[in-house]
């Protein structure tokens, strides 16, 4: 058959089994590399169709096309979407009774399936394996290839697995399909899987139709209902970081007349399908959910992502919000964010036991960071990150639409870098703040801190937004923390130029209202007393939960609640609201031991009332999915 016919061959089965008329872009290079019988690695964004570029072959390839997706939950709905288009498919995975099974085996052996579907546990077993050698099969196609990667996002262990496909299937092409994936992963993916000169296609990642909006935190789940409200009728997905969270926002949602459903772990089997299918259905309006959902969702017209809480990574973020506006029309993606998920982040990264696994995720931090605090078009760095330039105007991000003014900050940013290359570049942001601001605490004296040059250079503003501006820095990539949260910030490369005056900082602008308000400082000169112990509804609030939170560490420990905390310290902790732990040994009554046993939990429980004026109801944060 020649190339003219077989490409007419190809068009033809294009418009009788899909009923399109033409590919979307690099479709047809995929497709045209499998047939050929080359490995290929596709990184598509989402909605780039993906599926096609396995689901056709399937039809013109003589033998069985096995799909290895990780979403179990999901297979029902990719397999019937596949039987609509008249592609013989079925599943196998652990949800099948077994004389379900023994039926699509047997569909398998006589050729009635030809696309199939299983899970990369199914795949690791092998047993299923030696069947599979017993058979036909023309093609795997690796669904979410990032998941094979410690690099990526979404990393699975049982995706290594996938590794002996290349060693007991030598002649079978491997195609490797996935929506998030930076020049690292690729590499990755491409090695572990031991695709053999494969073609690589990587497509355009600028989803023009999104709008992004990052929005600071205040009363999160009030924000998002409001949100909501303002988008009625529109389907969308609010993604939480916890299954409680999950649970009270989607409870919030519905105390004011918005059909909302919830999805994570917790739930049973049949209530994630039949809330899925809600969704799916237009049934409900809303799906309030953890990470796990969306991925292999076939819904189109998702109009909008609200994140409540910040993703674990660019990638993660990207793959989230490209669930909107997969049928090309306007949407948008509203990120909330607040130093509460930096202290979240920061408590899970501590307690990583691998040192590579720690990087990576500081990586991650540092790009979000940068992400949503460092006034650069957001558009720009999502593209930067998966190595695409972004080319042209861009009108669709809160930054370059003007909704975010941007102000010089290079001569504050300069003092405030000055006082953390004199004092040896080892202190926080509270300590180097109190120095420019000029505030002679029992610290900053210990170390002769207001004998030097920049003690009170900065005192025209409060410590609150110096505080702010070291963490502008940290976003910006200007200032790096050193040893996790643990100790203070030294000067990145990008720093020392700023420093230098060979570059400037441009920082948002924000009202200092909001700044006291987010940060809980306040302007103290040099021999001004203590706050007095005002007795105001929300520090006796917050008191209550700090109480509940040692009361539960004293029980793990088995000692008396005294013993983590007094009653005055946590009044303290309570009144001054620290957001790091430089800022916590302020507090009287804590030192380094104690900040490093247990700082990281009572920085996360403040952080988190200030977010949503409510109590944890466990000692540290979780990151249930």
């Amino acid at each position: 058959m020649s190339s003219h016919t077989n490409t007419e061959a190809i068009l033809e089965t294009l418009g009788r089994a899909f009923g399109f008329t033409s590919f979307r872009p690099h479709q047809d290079e995929i497709i045209a590399a499998i047939l050929s019988g080359r490995d290929v690695f596709a990184a598509l964004p989402t909605g780039g169709g993906k599926s096609l570029c396995y689901q056709l072959p399937s039809i013109v390839l003589s033998g069985l096309t096995v799909v290895v997706s990780p979403l179990i939950a999901l297979m029902q709905d990719q397999v019937d979407a596949a039987k609509q288009n008249g592609l013989a498919a079925a599943f196998l995975n652990s949800s099948l009774a077994p004389d379900e099974a023994e039926r699509v085996w047997r569909s398998v052996h006589d050729g009635t399936t030809r696309l199939l579907y299983v899970s990369p546990e199914r795949l690791a077993l092998e047993g299923f394996r030696g069947k599979l050698r017993e058979l036909n099969v023309s093609l795997f196609a690796i669904d979410e290839a990032h998941c094979i990667s410690e690099w990526g996002h979404d990393f699975r262990p049982d995706y290594r697995s996938l590794a002996v496909i290349r060693a007991e299937f030598p002649s079978v092409p491997i195609a490797a399909f996935t929506a998030t994936a930076t020049r690292h992963v690729q590499d990755d993916v491409i090695r572990i899987l031991g695709l053999h000169e494969p073609v690589t296609i990587r497509g355009d990642f600028d989803r023009k139709e999104i709008f992004y909006r990052v929005q600071r935190k205040e009363k999160v789940a009030e924000q998002i209902v409001s949100f909501v409200k303002q988008h009625r009728d529109e389907p969308g997905i609010v993604y939480r970081a916890t299954r409680k969270s999950v649970d009270t926002t989607t409870a919030k949602l519905a105390a004011t007349g918005i059909s909302a459903a919830r999805y994570h772990a917790g739930l049973s089997d049949d209530e994630r399908r039949a809330n899925q299918a809600a969704f799916v259905r237009d049934e409900v309006q809303v799906v309030v959910a953890t990470i796990a959902f969306g991925m292999g969702i076939d819904k189109s017209n998702v109009r909008w992502v609200v994140h409540g809480d910040m993703p674990r990574s660019l990638e993660a973020y990207y793959q989230e919000t490209g669930r909107a506006g997969r049928d090309g029309e306007p949407a948008e993606a509203r990120l909330f964010f607040g130093p509460q998920d930096i202290a979240t982040a920061r408590y899970h990264i501590d307690r990583m036991e691998l040192e590579q696994e720690r990087e990576r995720a500081e990586g991650s931090l540092r790009d979000m960071l940068r992400f949503v605090d460092a006034g650069v078009c957001r558009r720009t760095q999502l593209l930067a990150h998966f190595d695409q330039d972004h080319t042209g105007e861009c009108a669709g991000c809160d930054i370059c639409a003007g909704d975010v003014r941007t102000v010089d900050r290079t001569v504050p940013a300069q003092m405030a870098m000055s006082a953390m290359v004199r004092t040896g570049e080892r202190f926080g942001a509270h300590h180097i703040a109190d120095i420019v601001v000029g505030t002679t605490t029992e610290r900053v004296e210990q170390f002769g801190h207001n004998e030097i040059p920049t003690f009170g250079v900065g005192a025209e503003h409060s410590r609150a937004w110096w505080i702010r501006l070291m963490q502008d820095l940290e976003a910006a990539g200007l200032v790096l923390r050193r040893d996790g949260a643990k100790s203070g910030f030294s000067l990145s490369a990008a720093g020392r130029s700023v420093l230098t005056g060979k570059e400037t900082f441009i920082a948002i602008e924000r009202d200092d209202a909001e700044i006291e308000r987010q940060i809980g400082g306040r302007k103290r000169r040099s021999n001004a007393p203590e706050p007095s112990d005002v007795p105001d509804d929300d520090a006796e609030a917050l008191f209550a939960c700090l109480r509940l939170l040692r009361r539960t560490l004293a029980r793990q420990q088995g000692v008396p609640p005294y013993v983590i905390f007094s009653d005055k310290t946590l009044r303290g902790m309570a009144r001054l609201r620290p957001v790091d732990e430089s800022a916590l040994l302020d507090v009287h009554g804590v030192g380094e031991t104690k900040a490093a046993r247990y700082g990281a939990a009572f920085l996360t429980a403040i952080t988190e009332f200030a977010s949503s004026g409510e109590c944890r109801d466990d000692a540290a944060p979780t990151n249930d999915d």
